[in-house]
């Protein structure tokens, strides 16, 4: 192999329309995907002889722990930092994710994941009656095996990409949100808010809008049981919805 040959879906802005632009750069083993996106911003020359702009993306950790650098890579989305080019059939073919709005090139806008997060309650309070560094509550190992699974998540949008729930006509939340809505409530101090987190989550685009396509627990790349998650916080709703029901 003498050169990489990328073919990269751009586009200029959130409002402009997508483009195709194709590159090579020498080879070099041990790239990954970023790395390569680096080796071109210092030469960003398509294969016409043309200049142009760097191509834009977003990356953090290098180490698949943030979720930033996800993208579609080859059909597939994964991680960009984690994706080794050798491993690549070529042309490498580089895209957005379709489910996030595009900022510019293969950068988007991951803001309604987050968003998702403040409507389950995502996090642990850490002020309380208590002194969380000497008498917070302990948690049994069992618990803690289950937790440290979902604690993983790294809110990379890949399951919210292949989810087909997720669109533009359905409001549904996606299985990130979920599966951390069930890790806070798993928790031992997280667990006071758990009736708030399931009336958020048996509303409008909540656990009823997901159709079990199972997709998520099959591309998530930390191999979390989403589907676990789902299944328990759908019991956990018809439950609190008797609550709801007999004991006003």
């Amino acid at each position: 192999m003498q050169e990489i040959h990328l073919k990269i879906q751009r586009q200029d802005g959130p409002d402009s329309g997508p483009y195709w632009d194709e590159f090579k750069i020498p080879y070099r083993p041990q790239h990954n995907v970023i790395s390569v996106l680096m080796a071109l911003r210092e030469h960003p020359v398509n294969v016409k002889g043309e200049r142009v702009a760097p191509v834009v993306y977003e990356v953090g950790c290098m180490e698949e722990v943030c979720g930033a650098c996800t993208m579609i890579i080859n059909g597939k989305v994964r991680q960009a930092c984690s994706t080794l080019v050798d491993t690549l059939a070529q042309p490498i073919v580089l895209r957005p994710m379709t489910k996030f709005r595009v900022v510019r090139d293969l950068m988007v806008d991951r803001q309604p994941m987050f968003d998702a997060l403040r409507k389950v309650r995502g996090w642990i309070d850490i002020d309380g009656g208590y002194d969380i560094h000497v008498h917070a509550p302990r948690i049994s190992p069992k618990d803690w095996e289950k937790n440290y699974d979902f604690s993983r998540c790294m809110t990379c949008g890949c399951c919210m990409e292949v989810c087909p729930q997720v669109n533009t006509r359905s409001q549904f939340i996606g299985p990130a949100p979920v599966g951390q809505a069930w890790l806070f409530s798993n928790h031992p101090t997280g667990k006071y808010y758990k009736e708030e987190r399931l009336h958020a989550l048996m509303g409008p685009g909540g656990i009823t809008d997901c159709g079990n396509a199972q997709n998520c627990v099959r591309i998530c790349p930390k191999e979390i049981k989403l589907t676990d998650a789902i299944a328990r916080i759908g019991r956990d709703a018809t439950i609190q919805a008797l609550k709801d029901l007999f004991l006003k």
